[in-house]
């Protein structure tokens, strides 16, 4: 084998190893500098591993931001889960009977916090009928970060994650905010108002409805319950259990499963995506995050009381966050770099709202649109249209002017 051959190999592996990240491998919140979050524990993502089929996240389930710290009459203290999470990176439509959100995690937000569905786990008289819905019920200890700690100490939420990300900013489509244990993302609640192209934006709306009942002795489907509820009072109100709420197809932009299909910015061909549902008023929209069932086949094992503690036992890459540098005391992460077809960009948690990042040439001149910045959301720059070389990213706001050289190839 030549020296000129042996060479041309060694430039090629890093480029199609870059061909392999996808969002659900670099859309991760990734702890670089070992901060700590609720009681000195490590925060956010420790690290994320990815195969041609599978990505696996290692997190402890406590966010950066601050929660707590204390949740009204809830005990229970939050605790590193060691979580090392098993997603597909192929995630397919279940054609057949769909399968039903467990309690506990049903999917992760980026920050590798759980996302739990509306279900508290607890029903009227403990008959499995009507289901009691957490934001109603548990509404009142959440904390300001619209979380709390399950007995088990992992801390979650059953509704928009309103401190992952700016969720009032209705100027750009909403961020990839994690992923369902099907595989398929979940977006903030503003996205394009047609699904097949980019263009005037929208809050998604669930199409669920609260029922038109006085009295719970049906279902939503209009069969007879097995076991009459309590009828609707001031004690017990309309939305006090899940059964409450009817799915009237095509009332609102989204399905059953609270998703739909389109084009995203992470996915300009399009995907299923779910989506968080809000009111006019910002306040979680039933069913809130996905619905009671997933749109996609969900993998074994993805699910159940040993889900959340995946052994790695198949070759894998570690995704590497490559460079991390300071903005005006503002640390913000860029990867990859040398980066090929997009380019992550993620600043830390707490800062500003009117930060924007955009890359330049060596003459000064822009040569992506802007990119506005999240707190500890990352947001990608489009590569795909630049000649390979040097390039330099600037992130500039309010009292912010910093800059990154980033090494382009194809």
């Amino acid at each position: 084998m030549s020296y000129r051959y042996l060479l041309a190999l060694l430039l090629l592996v890093p480029i199609l190893g870059q061909a392999q990240i996808t969002p659900i491998v670099s859309s991760w919140l990734v702890n670089t500098t070992g901060a700590t979050g609720y009681n000195g524990i490590l925060s956010n993502v420790q690290r994320v591993q990815y195969s041609t089929g599978n990505v696996y996240i290692t997190c402890t389930g406590i966010p950066s931001y601050t929660i707590g710290p204390n949740w009204g009459n809830n005990p229970n203290t939050p605790t590193n889960q060691n979580f090392v999470f098993k997603i597909t990176r192929t995630p397919t439509r279940n054609p057949g009977t769909a399968t039903a959100t467990p309690l506990g995690h049903t999917g992760i937000w980026s920050n590798g916090v759980s996302m739990y569905n509306a279900w508290d786990a607890m029903s009227y008289n403990n008959g499995g009928v009507w289901r009691q819905n957490a934001i109603v019920v548990e509404g009142p200890g959440f904390d300001s970060c619209l979380g709390h700690p399950a007995p088990n100490g992992e801390y979650h939420h059953h509704l928009n994650p309103k401190c992952l990300y700016n969720d009032r900013d209705s100027s750009r489509h909403s961020p990839l905010i994690g992923f369902a244990l099907d595989g398929y993302p979940i977006y903030g609640a503003y996205a394009y108002a047609n699904p097949n192209t980019p263009g005037t934006l929208k809050s998604m709306r669930s199409s669920y409805r609260a029922r038109n009942i006085t009295t719970r002795t049906t279902l939503p489907d209009g069969s007879p319950a097995s076991q009459a509820g309590p009828a609707v009072s001031t004690a017990k109100p309309l939305g006090y259990y899940l059964e409450d709420f009817e799915y009237v197809a095509g009332r609102g932009d989204l399905d059953e499963h609270n998703g739909r299909f389109g084009v995203t910015p992470e996915y300009p061909q399009g995907t299923y995506a779910y989506f968080v549902t809000i009111n006019s008023q910002y306040a979680g929209a039933y069913p809130y995050t996905t619905g009671l069932t997933y749109y996609g086949v969900v993998p074994a094992g993805a699910t159940g009381p040993q889900s959340g503690h995946a052994v790695v036992n198949e070759p894998v890459t570690t995704y590497v966050v490559t460079a991390t540098f300071l903005a005006a005391g503002l640390r913000v992460s860029v990867y990859p770099n040398p980066a090929s077809s997009s380019l992550t960009v993620a600043p830390e948690g707490g800062v500003a709202n009117d930060l924007q990042a955009r890359l330049y040439n060596p003459l000064g001149q822009p040569v992506t649109a802007a990119a506005g910045l999240h707190p500890s959301v990352p947001a990608k720059l489009d590569l795909s249209g630049l000649a390979a070389g040097v390039y330099f990213l600037k992130v500039t706001g309010s009292g912010v002017a910093a800059t990154q050289k980033v090494v382009v190839t194809h």
